[in-house]
């Protein structure tokens, strides 16, 4: 009876998370079209979504934490709603100061937020499995945050451009973990079915 419990109780939870992830890479998706076709060009636009990508990250965080367990269980993501909100806070300082240092800000974010997502990934993939893209994903990230700061002064495309790469990358690590979830899940519903 126990196993059957956590055979289903882990069963919900993975399906949970592969929804979770489908509902990040939809967003990262949007944003990243948006980014390019009318943030770059509207200065306003372009304002908003570099401050509304921290929020969703800090938001989209503090749900899994939630739903996975809460912040006991889950330090590294609570650490990181704590440094997405910090950064959406600072990316407004930023935009409103100095422009041209937003996309150092972007980079270190991106080099905080990348860590603890390769942290969460490797305490997960003893539960889960299936979390190879996510450990990929925290380890460009990180890699991404150190090239952004070092190009931070650097003549090149505007900060959102450049941002919204990088978002389209995860957003595409984001999609490959759904999926790898849902074909663990297909394997294993073929595999139990007589």
């Amino acid at each position: 009876m126990g196993t059957h419990l956590s055979d289903t109780t882990r069963f919900q939870d993975e399906r949970w998370l592969k929804r979770f992830y489908f509902t990040r890479a939809a967003f990262s998706a949007v944003w990243v079209a948006l980014a390019f076709t009318i943030g770059q060009h509207l200065t306003a636009i372009g304002v908003a979504l570099l401050i509304a990508y921290p929020v969703w990250d800090a938001l989209a965080n503090y749900v899994d934490m939630s739903r996975s367990g809460g912040m006991r269980g889950n330090f590294t993501q609570a650490f990181n709603v704590f440094a997405s909100a910090a950064i959406a806070i600072a990316v407004t300082v930023v935009l409103h100061v100095n422009t041209s240092s937003v996309l150092d800000v972007f980079g270190v974010w991106a080099v905080l937020s990348g860590l603890l997502q390769l942290a969460t990934a490797v305490r997960r993939r003893r539960r889960f499995g299936a979390q190879w893209a996510m450990i990929l994903s925290g380890a460009q990230s990180a890699l991404a945050g150190a090239f952004f700061i070092a190009q931070a002064r650097a003549s090149m495309p505007p900060a959102i451009v450049k941002v919204a790469s990088y978002a389209g990358v995860g957003a595409i690590y984001f999609l490959v973990s759904a999926l790898w979830l849902s074909a663990g899940q297909l394997r294993r519903r073929f595999a139990s079915t007589p």
